[in-house]
């Protein structure tokens, strides 16, 4: 029997959509963490069973299918088990390419989900991880509960093909400052690594604590590792006092160094240790005071108090000698033992050596320093610092390894080799790129995630505020640079403020889920709302896996100026779709207050603003409150 024609149309009309790939399903909302390269979905899903199988086409593939069981079973109450053989119908599969994919390279997957099950294919290990991390992202948000969970455990059609926009995708954690355990770092690298970050730098040493065992060197931890206990705003503490027990800290024996970087093998993450030289030494001059200049017996672990004046613009004057010695045949012959023992423990390639803020006032102020200046026809004091960066660089290449240091080793002639990470801004990265040395883009306006996330009303006051949106539109290569020196970026968490891992992960996220897009997805692929709506749902996702984050994105922003001899007020809501309410009346801001519209100018008086952001009539960000003498102080 013949079709009515408008039905017969409209059926052609479905197959037309569908050939020329106009279909919107193939746009519909998905929640992976960062955008992929490639994603098309189709309308339909498969069903995971207690009866699925999850297999593995070569052994290679093992821990990653084991990883995926491990969180299935959590979630859902079955047993799942990893079985190898080709892939079937109602099966979960990782294989890797007998041939290698170009386009895919080291990290890169296809994950292709229809009505038979979930097939990842790779070229490395690496991908199948990734590719397992995508299949989590499109699971239902209950795959993160700690216990079983009743439902349909879906994976919508999709088919992805993905790979990384740069090879370093790093994230620093700062373990001198406060001391971190071994299982609080591994919880760490766990939940980096569900974002595709592959980079894990570990700052274990500084003046603050020197957390790793050096066996030839056993009052590195024996006396370095430990500061006397202090609670309370770092620089502002009180000074170690005599006779004081140092009873605050503790390190990772190399034992548990190895167990670490077995750990993140197995999720694809490489570490890269430093151990923080000339400056920030002053845990190893605490162990050992005659590496230094003043060789003072006195020297203590420093517990968070003063010891150098700022004066900004990056001037500054040490108060307590925390630099090595750059003019001591002793101090080189104590950076061979470390350097031995501790690229004997990490297969990467490189070791970063710090080389950030060191002081040069007790240099200038030593016999042979200057001396060593004078043989070496050196003109400035400088220059000192370059001398030790190369003596460094040739004890690395001894050992098989790189030298990676902060932009100052640019300062007084960089070694030949080195890679560079840019924090003082992109200039340093400008710079050594233009030089031809690699680098990788950290700087501290977009990627200083100790800085503070909103108002400094709300958050414990730092050194500055970087909010969301400003990582989210980090662009690792700068303007006139050829990218092939740019290694890529990460993210840096300095623990001066941070005494837990809660907070270290509120921190961290959600600033990180945003850096992950920056590293890992193509430029063109960003899109600021469509992360949003992401964000959101790995809200609920962090939620049910007990990881902490920061909701500080839903808080509005406040920019005072002067305009004619006027307060005027800007507000502004970085979370699309928000509407923020303010009242200069004392009043509390509701959804009946006033709608910010057009800058806000602040009459003379006692006034106090307040402002709060909305979301469907209910208050979704924190109030802020500022008394008109705080934003006639910003205004300048």
């Amino acid at each position: 029997m013949k079709k009515p024609f408008s039905t017969f149309k409209a059926g052609a009309f479905a197959l037309l959509l569908l050939a020329s790939g106009g279909l919107k399903a193939q746009d519909k909302p998905h929640n992976v963490i960062p955008e992929p390269v490639k994603i098309s979905t189709s309308k339909g899903q498969f069903f995971v069973k207690s009866s699925t199988t999850i297999l593995i086409q070569q052994e290679e593939a093992r821990t990653t299918a084991e990883l995926l069981a491990a969180r299935l079973n959590k979630a859902t109450g079955w047993n799942f088990t990893v079985k190898k053989g080709p892939h079937q119908p109602n099966a979960i599969s990782f294989s890797l390419h007998k041939n290698p994919v170009d386009e895919l390279g080291k990290e890169g997957y296809n994950l292709e989900v229809d009505a038979n099950g979930a097939k990842v294919t790779a070229n490395q290990t690496g991908g199948l991880f990734y590719g397992m991390q995508s299949i989590l992202q499109l699971l239902p948000t209950e795959i993160e509960s700690n216990t079983a969970v009743k439902k349909d455990w879906t994976i919508p059609f999709v088919k992805i093909t993905d790979y990384p926009r740069f090879a370093w995708r790093g994230i620093m954690f700062d373990v001198s400052r406060h001391f971190f355990t071994k299982d609080e770092v591994k919880r760490f690298i766990d939940v980096m690594a569900r974002l595709k970050y592959n980079t894990f730098h570990w700052h274990l040493t500084d003046d603050n604590g020197w957390r790793i065992e050096i066996k030839s060197l056993p009052k590195l931890t024996e006396v370095g590792a430990w500061r006397v206990p202090r609670i309370g705003k770092f620089n502002q503490l009180d000074a170690p006092k005599d006779g004081e027990a140092a009873t605050d800290g503790g390190f990772y024996t190399q034992e548990d160094i190895k167990e670490v970087i077995k750990y993140a093998s197995d999720r694809n993450v490489t570490i890269v240790p430093e151990i923080d030289v000339p400056g920030h030494s002053m845990a190893a001059i605490a162990a050992y005071p005659e590496l230094s200049c003043s060789k003072d017996p006195k020297t203590k672990v420093n517990p968070g108090s003063k010891f150098a004046e700022w004066y900004g613009n990056g001037k500054f004057k040490m108060l307590t000698d925390n630099t090595l010695n750059p003019s001591d045949e002793k101090v080189y012959e104590f950076l061979d033992k470390v350097f031995t023992e501790v690229a004997a423990l990490f297969p990467n390639p490189y070791i970063h050596v710090g080389g950030d803020e060191c002081y040069k006032g007790f240099w200038e102020a030593d016999a042979n320093c200057q001396a060593l200046m004078q043989k070496e026809n050196m003109k400035h004091v400088e220059e000192l610092q370059g001398y030790f960066m190369k003596r460094v660089e040739k004890i690395l290449k001894t050992k098989g390894k790189k030298l990676l240091g902060w932009d100052e080793i640019l300062e007084g002639g960089i070694a030949p080799e080195a890679t560079v990470m840019s924090w003082r801004g992109i200039e340093g990265g400008i710079e050594a790129a233009k030089l031809g040395h690699n680098v990788v883009m950290t700087p501290s306006p977009y990627v200083y995630i100790d800085f503070m996330q909103s108002d400094r009303t709300l958050e414990p006051p730092i050194y500055a505020t970087l909010r969301l949106k400003k990582c989210y539109d980090f662009e690792p290569i700068p303007e006139g640079v050829d990218g092939k020196f740019i290694l890529g970026g990460q993210a840096n968490l300095w623990t001066e403020g941070i005494p837990t891992l809660a907070y270290a992960e509120y921190m961290t996220y959600p600033r990180c889920w945003a850096l992950s897009e920056v590293y890992w997805s193509p430029k063109e692929k960003k899109n600021w709302e469509k992360f949003v709506t992401k964000m959101e749902n790995h809200f609920d996702r962090a939620d049910l896996a007990g990881i902490n984050y920061a909701r500080s994105a839903y808080d509005a922003a406040i920019k005072p100026y002067m305009k004619d001899g006027k307060l005027v007020v800007e507000l502004e809501a970085e979370i699309p779709n928000l509407t923020i309410h303010y009242s200069i009346d004392d009043t509390v801001p509701s959804k009946f207050s006033p709608v910010y519209k057009d800058p806000i100018q602040i009459p003379e008086g006692p006034i106090t603003l307040r402002v709060n952001t909305y979301r469907n009539g209910k208050p979704i960000g924190r109030m802020i409150t500022l008394s008109r003498e705080e934003l006639v102080k910003r205004s300048k």
